[in-house]
């Protein structure tokens, strides 16, 4: 009876294939024939091994024959989908994978996600911006307001093997930050990457976060830019090239080694004798980043990982240096508490991104000084229930003070603590507060406190 079915099916498909032109369903209906043609052999090999051991045994001890319908194989003893079940569950599949694919012109899988992002906020009388990342010199009326300019939308893409058995994947992140508080806010370019991957080995392009330091706090509040900065979170998205090397000691521990070129975002002077200056707009930097790693058991991790930077500012026909040198870190002794935070110090910074504060160098009649820069921040996330996480942060640059002027910043300082409170799978809620407490010399401090509430969709 099997064969006589098997016999029928394999006469209807052709007829099912010439008329359903799509590829999806000959894929599956040949699927579909491979699984039937093992259900043959499995019988096969039952009845063989029955057979085999019917004649081993002996004749006084041969079993009583049986009815068919305990003699027949657990694949013959549930008949096959009939043909038209076949075709309306490769229907059914097919309208499924229509509706969740999104395919490039290549044939390319294209995956988007995102978050729509809602805020609404409210500062003190010393902040004027939707997060101000410094305390303002003369305080004014307090800045209150709600936006969705701070959602996000990503393209992930995965391509097919390349050479050399590696792999391509990348990302385009978009937001709508640009164009003010205002209702007028356009599409912006966060980052996008192009990535070759390989068992120990990946080269990247494209624009992302600066190579020697990739660690960022959590906050739904600051997403436009990152959080903490100015107060020691060097942030800004910089064009790269960067190769990635991992080294692994053994199944848990290792070591992953990152260099690259960065085109770096160059900035004015803080302050000049003869008012603007020529300024060369970008310049190529080195960096790299060394990170070790260990993993004590799938829940707790360690890494600490040594990071530089270097580069030449070209402003007025001088060469101003850039220097960095950092240390960033994360920690999670055990499962519900995870520490990271960052260290640096080097001068010029303000290419790398400081916010309000613009204090890289300085230039003189006959030559340029930079000035000396050292921070950091750090964060303390406890998973306090399933869906309840709180961070608690704190973030400090300072400059020195030897090249500025009154009423120029010396100390930017942060703090403050955020709750993520997933409602649904996907939406989250997440109220923060926070304070800068910014010191202008000769003016003292100025203090500005912000209130946030997000609410997050996550697609």
């Amino acid at each position: 009876m099997v064969r006589r079915i098997s016999l029928l099916l394999w006469l209807a498909l052709p007829g099912i294939a010439a008329a359903q032109q799509s590829p999806e369903l000959a894929a599956i209906l040949a699927r579909l024939e491979k699984v039937e043609r093992e259900n043959q052999a499995l019988s096969q090999q039952v009845a063989d091994l029955q057979a085999k051991l019917a004649s081993m045994a002996p004749a006084a001890a041969a079993p009583a024959p049986t009815t068919p319908a305990t003699t027949a194989s657990p694949v013959d003893a549930a008949p096959p989908p009939t043909l038209e079940e076949r075709v309306a569950i490769a229907e059914s599949r097919i309208d499924e994978h229509a509706q969740s694919k999104v395919e490039a012109s290549e044939k390319f899988p294209i995956r988007i996600s995102g978050m729509a992002l809602f805020n609404a906020y409210m500062n003190s009388r010393a902040g004027q911006s939707e997060y101000p990342t410094a305390a303002a010199l003369a305080p004014g009326a307090s800045a209150d307001g709600a936006t969705l300019r701070q959602s996000i939308v990503n393209l992930d893409f995965h391509g097919p093997k390349t050479f050399l058995g590696g792999t391509v994947h990348g990302s385009l992140a978009m937001d709508f930050f640009t164009g003010g508080v205002s209702f007028n806010s356009t599409f912006r370019l966060r980052t996008g990457t192009i990535e070759l991957d390989w068992k120990t080995r990946s080269v990247m392009v494209g624009i992302d976060k600066a190579i020697f330091n990739p660690r960022e706090p959590a906050s739904l509040a600051q997403v436009g830019v990152s959080p903490l900065t100015g107060a020691g979170n060097l942030w800004l998205w910089l064009p790269q090239a960067r190769v990635e090397q991992d080294f692994a000691f053994n199944s848990s521990t290792g070591v992953r080694a990152r260099m690259g070129v960065v085109q770096t975002h160059e900035t004015s002077p803080y302050d000049t004798p003869t008012g603007t200056v020529p300024v060369t707009a970008s310049r190529p930097a080195l960096e790299g980043r060394y990170e070790f790693y260990h993993n004590f058991d799938s829940d707790r991790r360690f890494e600490a990982a040594a990071g530089f930077h270097t580069s030449t500012t070209h402003a007025a026909g001088l060469r101003i240096p850039s220097r960095v040198f950092s240390v960033d870190w994360m920690a999670n002794p055990w499962k519900p508490v995870e520490l990271s935070g960052v260290f640096f110090t080097g001068e010029n910074v303000s290419h790398l991104g400081t916010g309000a504060v613009n204090e890289g160098y300085v230039l003189y009649s006959s030559y340029g000084k930079p000035i000396v820069s050292r921070g950091g921040w750090n964060q303390i996330a406890v998973h306090l229930l399933p869906r309840v996480t709180a961070h608690l942060f704190q973030g400090l640059q300072y400059y020195e003070d030897s090249h500025l002027g009154r009423g120029d910043v010396s100390r930017n300082f942060a703090y403050g603590a955020n709750l993520y409170l997933r409602i649904a799978p996907n939406v989250l809620v997440g109220p923060e507060i926070s304070q800068f407490r910014t010191m202008y010399l000769g003016n003292g401090v100025r203090l500005n406190s912000h209130y946030d509430l997000a609410l997050a969709y996550l697609f």
